[in-house]
């Protein structure tokens, strides 16, 4: 995972994550710049939760600390991958919802920023896109 303020022109290395520096899914909030979910992943070469266990970690000071969040999420066992796309907030900032979608059709919402998830659906087909109306 990289962050830049330039606009893209220099990129440093996000080290601090508490599960893993390896994370495909990127959720920014749309009104504070400092906030952002990621969901991480072990690696390239093991593209699974890390420890078996799906967590989305949150970022409130633009990647200085992050918090591990997995209440409502599967916790052990799970091979659930988020694609980059994956993962959204909704685009007013007002009511803070988080969407996650997996590779094996697992779809779970948060309507509290993160704290806390509610299980749609675990038989959707792969999910490679999740986007708010």
């Amino acid at each position: 995972m990289y962050r830049s303020v330039e606009g893209g022109a220099l990129w440093t290395p996000i080290t601090a994550a508490v599960a893993s520096s390896f994370g495909v899914a990127v959720a920014a909030h749309p009104r504070e710049p400092l906030r952002a979910w990621f969901a991480p992943a072990n690696s390239d070469a093991r593209r699974m939760p890390v420890n078996g266990r799906l967590v989305v970690t949150e970022t409130r000071d633009g990647e200085e600390s992050f918090t591990a969040r997995g209440d409502g999420l599967p916790a052990r066992d799970v091979y659930h991958l988020v694609y980059r796309h994956g993962l959204d907030s909704t685009a007013d900032g007002e009511v803070l919802a988080l969407a996650l979608g997996s590779t094996t059709g697992g779809l779970w919402i948060s309507e509290d920023g993160g704290s806390r998830w509610e299980c749609v659906s675990r038989g959707l087909p792969p999910i490679a896109v999740l986007r708010f109306a």
